[in-house]
């Protein structure tokens, strides 16, 4: 009878220890048609995991310094549980940079607001991070993962970047220009990362808003975003990426939407984009950035997504020298009286090789847009043109991209492609593609080679 009770106090303390134990955090594929091969995707799911209140780890509203340590603790407990939520609830919640690790979701209940520090030291020591497709060691992102796996930002709160000093650092005097000039010939000289210090008193790189780096399985979903230092959204070197029902209003300089850079297997879904550069740019190094990683963008899906104002629907490139390949935009949106120059705009240089192939557009309306429905140029250099020369020439080549039943309102042309004497752009079609009123020519085109149209 004595081992019995002894047995059934064991059995009790084991079920207690279970129940306690906060389970793994799950994985979830979700499979997706494309006009190419897609894998599916892995996203994390947190629906079973133990949820870590800020509250819990001393977060005081109105505290900057014990909210950032309190999120802090909260992220490291739930890491070192085996997987959890970090749950900031409702109200607002002052805070500097937030580091997520492996297995841990940044959840912000409905009315919550993360408002980051817009005090450049906050997001000091510098980090392994990225300026313009160039990596370096830079100012923190303001939410940063690094080399994580199953990650997540997830709930219907907000975060929100406090402007004053980014918008001062939006000017590109001479010193920020030498800056990045001097960032452009370390990388081209292949200087180990880690002698790219590049926070100083007068380069002013900024920060992107959330990156994801080099991290697997990444989620996302549900949150508001306002304002942004730099780049809003930037997973690079990530794999298995989805991004959903997230809405982006930012209007400063160089604020693109999300910007997936030499990452692969991402879904952007269900999203509104209201910024100030494109809504998605997708991108793959700079130079020998993209030539030393060899890690192409590739197999991207954009669907159902808005966009209330911005410069592209999606841009590619212009760093896009590890190559792009296997994008599909589908069922999206730009709504009549956005600010907008292209719906799909492919843009390189002589300097940046990499390649560019099938791109898909299919079922894409819009309203107005300054310049036309499509656009490929190949000579885009911008600030680089005088900064650098030309240290290796690499041209990028360019073929299979395939545009259907696409409309907008009033445009200039509906096709401009500008390609090279020396590789001609190849296979463009353009099935059911249209506008109301086109006020220039509806093809302008140089160094084409299979260009068709159907019901132009």
């Amino acid at each position: 009878m004595k081992h019995i009770h002894t047995f059934l106090v064991l059995l009790c303390l084991s079920a207690s220890f279970i129940i306690d134990t906060p389970p793994q955090v799950g994985v979830k594929a979700i499979h997706i048609k494309a006009p190419f091969a897609m894998p599916a995707i892995a996203v994390p799911d947190f629906s079973r995991a133990k949820r870590f209140s800020i509250i819990d780890f001393g977060a005081v509203p109105n505290n900057q310094a014990q909210t950032t340590l309190a999120i802090a603790r909260a992220i490291e407990a739930a890491h070192k549980a085996g997987g959890g939520s970090v749950v900031v609830p409702k109200g607002e919640w002052l805070t500097g940079k937030i580091h997520l690790k492996s297995n841990v979701n940044l959840h912000l209940d409905k009315d919550a607001i993360l408002l980051f520090s817009g005090n450049p030291s906050d997001y000091l020591p510098a980090v392994h991070s990225t300026w313009e497709g160039m990596e370096c060691y830079n100012y923190s992102p303001l939410i940063y993962a690094y080399q994580c796996k199953n990650v997540a930002i997830t709930g219907e709160g907000t975060v929100k970047a406090q402007m004053d000093t980014w918008k001062v650092w939006f000017a590109r005097p001479k010193p920020h220009m030498e800056s990045i000039k001097r960032l452009y010939n370390l990388a081209i000289t292949y200087t180990p990362v880690e002698q790219r210090q590049m926070v100083n008193d007068t380069a002013h790189l900024r920060p992107q808003f959330i990156q994801f780096n080099r991290c697997e399985n990444v989620l996302l979903e549900g949150i508001a975003i306002k304002d942004s230092p730099f780049w809003t959204i930037h997973p690079y070197l990530c794999k298995n990426v989805v991004v959903r029902k997230v809405n982006v209003y930012a209007h400063g300089h160089n604020n693109d939407g999300i910007d997936p850079e030499m990452s692969q297997n991402v879904l952007i879904e269900n999203c509104v984009f209201d910024q100030g550069d494109d809504a998605v740019a997708i991108k793959s190094g700079r130079n020998p950035e993209g030539w030393r990683l060899k890690t192409p963008s590739k197999n991207i899906v954009i669907r159902n997504c808005t966009v209330k104002n911005g410069h592209q629907l999606v841009a590619i490139g212009s760093e896009l020298s590890g190559g792009i390949e296997n994008v599909f935009i589908e069922n999206c949106e730009v709504i009549d009286g956005a600010k907008l120059f292209h719906l799909l705009f492919i843009k390189t240089n002589e300097r940046m090789g990499g390649y560019v192939k099938n791109i898909y557009v299919n079922h894409v309306k819009s309203g107005k847009i300054d310049q036309g429905i499509l656009g490929i140029e190949t000579d885009v250099l911008y600030q680089w043109r005088n900064l650098v020369p030309t240290h290796e020439k690499r041209l990028t080549p360019i073929q299979n991209v395939l545009l259907n039943d696409v409309s907008a309102t009033d445009v200039k042309f509906i096709s401009r492609i500008l390609g090279q004497k020396e590789l001609p752009i190849k296979h463009i079609q353009l099935k059911n593609v249209h506008a109301t009123l086109v006020q220039d020519k509806p093809a302008i085109h140089e160094n084409v080679e299979g260009f068709e149209t159907v019901g132009y």
